[in-house]
This record gives structure tokens, C-alpha cells and sequence, in this order.
């Protein structure tokens, strides 16, 4: 009787083989993962090893210093390895930081009202046009901003005097660290926006309930109950975005400018007009030099520097998480 009730096409899968089978797909991707890692880290270490800690702190410019090694490399004689990355990481952190910020804030009130207030109909035409715009290519939203945004900062915002008054060190024409914060918020809000209102939705809806039964008003109760039991949602959603920003290369080289210069907050509000570039768009610009040997380490100790980055927020991400699983969401 058993044997009638097999199927003739076809070998049985077990759930052992089917085991198996992922087991092992999942040691051949960690092993890929280890594997890319490997070869990043033992690219850099040349730039790491002549330049000690002092790779990451201040001195001379960047570009200069890149051309440097680039032409050592191609002479062929001595190498130069002099490198100092701290206007890029500096760059680097203004805009992650800012972009991030910015995003947080704006994502979770989106995220609230749709979620929360918006209608029916209204949350279900926002929320497919949310995930359509966290898909769009950077490289459209570096175009929108070269052709609106940057002309608009350039001429509208930068007054002649403000111009004038740094003719000298730097140009000021709307390639700024303004335009990449903006434009970078924009691309990463919406990707926070569709992490944060799943979080909202996994809120048990009795908590909700129970508060709105005790008289609470809407706001105060989506505040105090849903949004505190969607931290972890939050967190992930904040570490993805965190994630994406560091790595953006194409947009930023479009509209952060093409100076390795570290904005000074202390030039007053003129430092948010002045051109940044940070770690990503660095590799991008200068990948015709992967043939000199010394600017090869050198642009691969910069990839080690944005791999060990987000490596630490995921891990720092992971760690948020794991110490809110008493919130019991998401």
C-alpha cells in the first residue's frame, strides 16, 4: 500500500538531503564572504603597514598625495606610501551622519502616519510608491541633483561675499556637503521608511488597543506603545541605512564635489557649502590607478576601512537588538 502511494516521478528528497543541500549553499556563501574579506584586508595591508596610524589622521592633501603614490607606481623606482585619509573619513562622517539623522527623523513620522493616520486608501497608494523609490539607481538621484540641486545651492544660496571670502582655499560653485546630505536622505528615507512601517504593523494590536481603551489619545499611545515596541525594527532599519550611505560612491562623486576637502565647522555656516568627498567616491575616482601597486593598497586599504565600518554598525546593530527582544517586536 505504501508503495502505490509513492510518486513515479522522480527521486524522494528527504529532509536530511534538503538539509544538506542548505547546509551546505550556506558554507559556500560564509566561505565566499571570509574569502572577499581575505583578499581585501591583504591588499590593503601595504598602505596599513607603511603608514601605520597615521593613515587615518590629518596631514597635506589628499589628492595631492594620491597622485603621488599613483606616479611612484608607474616610475617604477621608489614607492611612495604617505597617505593621510582623514579629510575622507571626516567627509565620510558628516554625511553618513547628517544624511542618517535627518532620515531617521523624517522616516519615523512617515512611517507613523501611514501606518497610524493615514487612510486606507491613502496608506495603500504611499506605501508601493515608498518601495518604488528606495529601488530607484543612485545614479538618477545624482543626476536630479547636479541638474536642480546643485545650481540652486550654487546660485541662490552661496552669496557673492560668502564666495569671495574663501576664493583663495576653496571654490564654492553648489558641489557641497549640503547637496550630498540632502540628496543622500533622499535616497536612504524611503528604505527606512518601509523597514520602520512593518515594524509599526508587528506592534501586537492588543497593546495599542488596551491603551486607547483606557483613554489614551492616539498620538500619546502610537508614541509610548507602537514606536517603543518597534525599536528593534528601527535599529535594523537605521543599520541598513547607515549601511547604504557609507557605501554610496556614484551620487556623492556626482554632487559632493571632487576635492578631498574636510569641511571645517568652525568656518561658521559657510562649512555646509563647501565641497566634501568621502571614502566611496574616493575609489570611484581614482579606480583608473588600480595598476600602480602603491595606489592599488592604497585604494584597497580605503574598501577595508568601509568593509570594517559597516561590519561594526551591523555588529552594533545586532547587539541594540538583541538587548530589546523584552519589547517583544519586530
Amino acid at each position: 500500500m505504501e508503495e502505490e502511494l509513492q510518486p513515479e516521478y522522480g527521486p524522494k528528497w528527504s529532509d536530511q538531503r534538503v538539509e544538506r543541500m542548505l547546509g551546505a549553499l550556506v558554507v559556500f556563501v560564509v566561505g565566499l564572504l571570509l574569502a572577499m574579506i581575505a583578499v581585501v584586508f591583504v591588499r590593503a595591508w601595504p598602505s596599513f603597514a607603511h603608514n601605520g596610524l597615521a593613515w587615518f589622521g590629518p596631514g597635506g592633501d589628499v589628492d595631492n598625495q594620491l597622485q603621488e603614490i599613483s606616479l611612484s607606481g608607474q616610475n617604477g623606482l621608489n614607492y611612495v606610501w604617505t597617505f593621510h585619509a582623514w579629510p575622507l573619513i571626516w567627509s565620510t562622517i558628516l554625511i553618513t551622519g547628517g544624511a542618517v539623522i535627518c532620515g531617521l527623523v523624517t522616516a519615523l513620522f512617515i512611517s507613523v502616519f501611514i501606518v497610524e493616520f493615514a487612510p486606507t486608501w491613502m496608506a495603500n497608494i504611499l506605501q508601493p510608491v515608498v518601495r518604488f523609490l528606495a529601488s530607484v539607481p543612485s545614479v538618477i538621484y545624482g543626476l536630479l541633483g547636479v541638474l536642480i540641486l546643485v545650481p540652486f545651492i550654487g546660485n541662490h544660496l552661496i552669496t557673492q561675499g560668502e564666495k569671495a571670502s574663501v576664493a583663495g582655499v576653496i571654490s564654492l560653485t553648489g558641489y557641497s556637503l549640503m547637496a550630498a546630505v540632502i540628496v543622500l536622505t533622499i535616497m536612504i528615507a524611503p528604505l527606512m521608511v518601509s523597514i520602520f512601517s512593518d515594524g509599526l504593523r508587528s506592534v501586537k494590536p492588543g497593546w495599542v488597543e488596551g491603551s486607547l481603551a483606557l483613554g489614551v489619545n492616539r498620538w500619546r499611545t502610537t508614541w509610548k506603545i507602537a514606536v517603543r515596541a518597534a525599536r528593534p525594527a528601527i535599529i535594523a532599519g537605521t543599520v541598513l541605512a547607515v549601511a547604504r550611505a557609507i557605501g554610496e560612491s556614484v551620487m556623492l562623486a556626482m554632487i559632493s564635489g571632487s576635492t578631498g576637502w574636510a569641511p571645517n565647522p568652525a568656518d561658521g555656516l559657510i562649512f555646509v557649502y563647501e565641497p566634501s568627498r568621502p571614502l566611496a567616491p574616493t575609489i570611484v575616482k581614482n579606480v583608473d590607478q588600480l595598476s600602480s601597486p602603491p595606489a592599488n593598497a592604497t585604494l584597497f586599504a580605503i574598501a577595508a576601512v568601509l568593509l570594517f565600518s559597516a561590519a561594526f554598525c551591523s555588529f552594533a546593530g545586532w547587539m541594540a537588538r538583541r538587548a530589546m527582544r523584552k519589547y517583544g517586536a519586530a
